[in-house]
């Protein structure tokens, strides 16, 4: 009978914030549990200890052969990530064909450093000379005196025991030193003491002044004692020399400032010391201060740091007994309205799962978004005994940690975030709410390049939570979802149709009498001059929306059309007139102005399509005297008297809706809207459309007038606007459009692109991997292209895309993997759910 085969050791999967795949790694030495998913664990690592996520169990064949972990730094009762969103990110990276290690790179913005305290020594009986002249003695030493290399090659040979204990944040301050550690000599002091019996020999002075002293004595001078005794200074230093007094010592009182010390301490500093001292009543000065310290009653020290402080939520009234008219369906939405009723609308439903003792994470998009979030939302956790933090790059390192713990222990669980708070470890996660799930400011634009609903919708379904999705107006992939529609903001919006001038003098209560056929006015047409002179006169606020940064998207030639490229990338170079030079806005390439045209040699130069200094020009040059702002990448003025209510305009790029709007705002306009629709993007309309909802929303009381010049007057996107319809009409109409041509959310996308150097081997390398594809069973309705970028040659890099149209996320996976069966002769980079050009 053949003997059963040994069980398989068990394995750990274990990412590391690298672009790399999950490793395997053997349990540490004497581990007899379960693999900690979502644990934090030491894992050596080319000589080093690096910190890794355990992700799941390997499959134990050749577990022998694989390095131990080293420690396990989280306890497996409270992991750092807990296994449900584990389990949900790392099925998307499997799917995605992404990197394990890139996606929590950059999901966590926590953890990655250990706070411990790593002590060695060899193993009892070991001799480590052979490894070094100075290797780990069988004595606990810190592992800083040792190189890394060293212990690793120790550690392989399992000649290495190590300890690690949690180091706590300190910091250093002053502190009052305990007393009976203060020098001797400076707790006593030298006084003047009566002899007694007196001396024979003294004059009757002398013997006057000594019997004073025993009396009242001791003092702490010469001049003390002869005061109080009533005699001259020389009577009582020959009293002294007679024998009648002598020095002794005897204790003497602590400081005042080392008694404020003592109670109130520790500080930071000894200004603080000194400034707090005697606010107090304790007159102290920093130098008093340090001669205090010098002279032993005080010291620096490290102390642990106080958590530092974290964003204040903002108070809300308690909703109990509202309605909650919201689905209860496992994804749900919510749109239209503004920010604050649709806040109001879901404070129901989350003040009630706060107080069942669930929790809540809210994932917005930009800051903007997640500020009115967290002033909308923030105070419904006091209403439910818990508490709402932020999670977000923004935050300092040690207040992501402090919040994080939070987190951990469960003290706060309603989480408002970026998405680093797709991984905070809320426990019993019940709901997860996307902000403007259509926002392309959700797509990391490096790294990974995951688009955050898509990681959000999995998190939510390994957590069993539901996802709501709140915002503006729905994405097209969102309306076949059941949800709520609140009514539009009232919005007045006049639209000055370029491709379709006045015939008649008399277009309308905005049109001036003096137009002719095709005389609109560029790139400020004479509808809005008209009103931006009316918020002159009237001491009004404007906000006009650019196209661009800079002066104009390019300088062209009259005379031969030349227009000058970047020498990196297949694009023209954009004219900054303020810097007097053409930048390149892919790579950041400039150059001064050329003075001549390079091809035909005239001097003269044409700018087109306008941005926001141009704008800013013209504003200035119609309205002389009235204040004009700027506001996008290149400059950002002061808005601060706008703020205060002051009249002026500002002109900027979609920028301006990362900031609150003026109070007094009258007019928004949109220069050029046909900008975001001449973009090479199936979702360009529906971005469009979002944007054109936004600005309608701005002010979140007042309706300004929206002013649209555009080419394309009639577009769906902005009639409904113009009709007042809901802000549903338009999302629904695009989803059957979408369903029509076979694209999200009735199908899943994926962007290839293959690049190199050498444009040939790139076109090249992008047809054979076509060719796989359709090889191996792809349709031709599945995979599109290849073609080149819309930009050919970016960064001296010629990018070729595929896109791959799959009818569900296991196809496209099936598709995915194609890439994995051969080595290609370029750069091979996946973007699924691709938000930009086709």
């Amino acid at each position: 009978m053949t003997p059963p085969a040994p069980p398989l050791l068990d394995s750990w999967l274990v990412v590391v914030n690298l672009p790399i795949g999950p490793c395997g790694f053997a349990p540490p030495h004497g581990w007899t549990g379960a693999a900690p998913l979502g644990c934090r664990v030491l894992v050596p690592w080319r000589g080093a200890l690096e910190v890794g996520l355990v992700v799941g169990n390997g499959d134990g064949r050749g577990v022998h052969r694989l390095r131990e972990a080293v420690h396990v730094l989280d306890d497996p009762t409270s992991p750092w990530v807990t296994p449900a969103t584990v389990s949900g990110v790392q099925g998307w990276a499997a799917d995605a064909r992404i990197p394990a290690g890139l996606i929590w790179g950059d999901l966590l913005g926590v953890g990655w450093q250990p706070e411990v305290t790593h002590m060695v020594r060899a193993v009892e009986g070991a001799d480590l000379s052979v490894f070094a002249r100075r290797p780990p003695t069988d004595r606990w030493t810190d592992a800083g005196a040792f190189p890394d290399a060293l212990l690793d090659a120790i550690r392989e040979q399992g000649l290495l025991e190590e300890r690690f204990t949690p180091r706590p944040r300190m910091r250093g301050a002053v502190a009052a030193r305990p007393l009976d550690e203060v020098p001797a000599g400076n707790r006593t002091a030298t006084v003047l003491s009566a002899v007694t019996p007196a001396p024979a020999g003294l004059t009757a002075k002398q013997a006057q002044a000594a019997m004073w002293l025993a009396e009242h004595g001791p003092c702490d001078t010469l001049s003390a004692w002869a005061k109080g005794a009533g005699v001259s200074s020389g009577v009582v230093t020959a009293a002294l020399n007679a024998g009648g007094a002598e020095y002794t010592l005897v204790d003497a009182p602590p400081p005042p400032a080392w008694a404020w010390l003592h109670e109130h301490g520790p500080v930071d500093t000894y200004a603080a010391w000194a400034n707090s001292a005697s606010a107090d009543g304790v007159p102290l000065t920093p130098t008093q201060a340090g001669t205090l310290a010098l002279r032993g009653w005080a010291d620096t020290t490290l102390v642990p740091q106080p958590p530092p402080a974290l964003p204040e939520p903002h108070p809300q009234p308690d909703p109990a007994g509202a309605p909650d008219p919201l689905p209860e369906a496992p994804v749900w939405r919510l749109h239209g309205g503004r920010a604050r009723a649709r806040f109001a609308l879901l404070a129901p439903r989350v003040t009630r799962l706060l107080t069942q003792g669930r929790s809540v994470l809210i994932l917005a998009p930009d800051h903007a978004t997640l500020r009115r979030a967290w002033e909308g939302l923030s105070g419904l956790a006091a209403h439910a005994g818990t508490r709402a933090v932020q999670l977000t790059g923004t935050l300092s390192e040690p207040q992501r940690a402090h919040t994080w713990q939070l987190i951990r222990t469960g003290e706060a669980r309603l989480v408002i975030g970026s998405g680093h708070a797709l991984a905070a470890p809320l426990d019993d996660l019940a709901l997860i709410i996307v902000l403007e799930e259509a926002s392309d400011a959700h797509k990391l634009l490096s790294g990974s390049r995951a688009f955050l609903p898509d990681l959000a919708t999995r998190i939510a379904a390994a957590h069993d939570a539901a996802l709501a999705l709140v915002g503006t107006t729905p994405a097209a992939e969102s309306v076949p979802h059941p949800g709520a529609v609140l009514p539009p903001p009232r919005a007045r919006v006049h639209v000055v149709d370029y491709a379709n001038p006045p015939e008649q003098a008399e277009l309308g209560p905005l049109s001036s009498v003096h137009l002719r056929l095709g005389d609109q006015g560029y790139p400020l047409s004479h509808d809005l001059a008209r009103v931006l002179r009316q918020v002159q006169e009237r001491g009004r606020q404007a906000a006009l929306l650019a196209p661009r940064r800079g002066y104009s998207a390019l300088l062209r030639c009259p005379g031969c059309d030349h227009t000058p490229q970047c020498r990196n990338c297949d694009v023209p170079l954009r004219f900054h007139r303020e810097g007097r030079q053409l930048t390149c806005h892919q790579c950041g390439y400039h150059q001064p102005i050329p003075e001549r045209c390079d091809q035909c040699g005239d001097p003269m130069w044409q700018a087109r399509g306008p941005g926001t200094e141009w704008i800013a020009q013209e504003v200035q040059k119609l309205l002389p005297g009235f204040p004009v702002y700027r506001l996008d990448r290149d400059r950002q003025d002061d808005l601060t008297p706008l703020m205060r209510g002051e009249s002026g305009v500002v002109i900027g790029t979609q920028l301006l809706l990362s900031h609150e709007p003026p109070p007094d705002l009258a007019l928004i306009g949109v220069t050029l809207a046909d900008t975001w629709l001449n973009v090479s993007d199936f979702r360009a309309s529906e971005r469009y459309h979002r944007l054109l909802r936004q600005l309608a929303e701005w002010h979140p009381t007042r309706a300004p007038m929206i002013l649209v010049q555009t080419f394309q007057a009639d577009h769906p996107a902005l009639k409904v606007m113009v009709d007042g319809r809901d802000t549903l009409a338009y999302p629904a109409a695009e989803e059957r459009a979408r369903a029509a041509l076979n694209y999200p959310p009735h199908a899943r996308l994926a962007q290839i692109e293959i690049s190199a150097r050498d444009q040939h081997k790139a076109q090249a390398a992008a047809q054979d991997l076509a060719d796989a594809l359709h090889g191996a069973g792809a349709t031709a309705h599945e995979v599109l292209g290849p073609a080149p970028s819309p930009v050919a040659r970016v960064r001296g890099v010629y990018p070729y895309h595929l896109f791959l149209r799959a009818r569900n996320d296991t196809r496209l996976g099936e598709l995915l993997r194609i890439l994995d069966t051969r080595t290609w002769k370029a750069k091979i980079r996946v973007d699924v759910n691709p938000r930009g050009g086709l």
